[in-house]
């Protein structure tokens, strides 16, 4: 019923930026909050970012100051500036959203993945 697919992953060196995007398409009526994830090889699936609704936003203390997630409601979309890249900052980014659908049905749906490389 819902989907979310990702784009913007790549390559970049140590400092460099990228931007991950998120766009769901589908029986949409609405999307509550909207997070980004990360999960490196071996490691446990971290929470990045998250912005709600009505714009507030979290992120974890290693990505504070660093990267910037915004969402364009109209487009059923967010988006995860990530400036500053460390090589720690490698993984596989996944976005999250929490829909309500046109049947009025709540969903948590999530997006494919993209990876994020970070040379040093």
């Amino acid at each position: 019923q819902v989907q979310l697919v990702e784009s913007g992953g790549g390559l970049v060196q140590a400092g460099g930026s990228l931007r991950l995007s998120c766009t769901a398409s589908g029986n949409i009526f609405s999307i509550n909050v909207m997070r980004w994830y990360r999960q490196a090889p071996g490691k446990q699936r971290e929470l990045v970012a998250v912005i709600a609704s009505e714009g507030s936003t979290n992120y974890a203390d290693s990505v504070q100051g660093r990267f910037t997630v915004s969402r364009d409601n109209a487009k059923n979309s967010a988006a995860l500036q990530m400036n500053d890249l460390k090589p720690e900052d490698t993984a596989a980014y996944y976005c999250n959203f929490n829909v309500r659908t046109t049947t009025r049905r709540y969903l948590e749906v999530w997006g494919q993945g993209t990876q994020v490389t970070v040379s040093s």
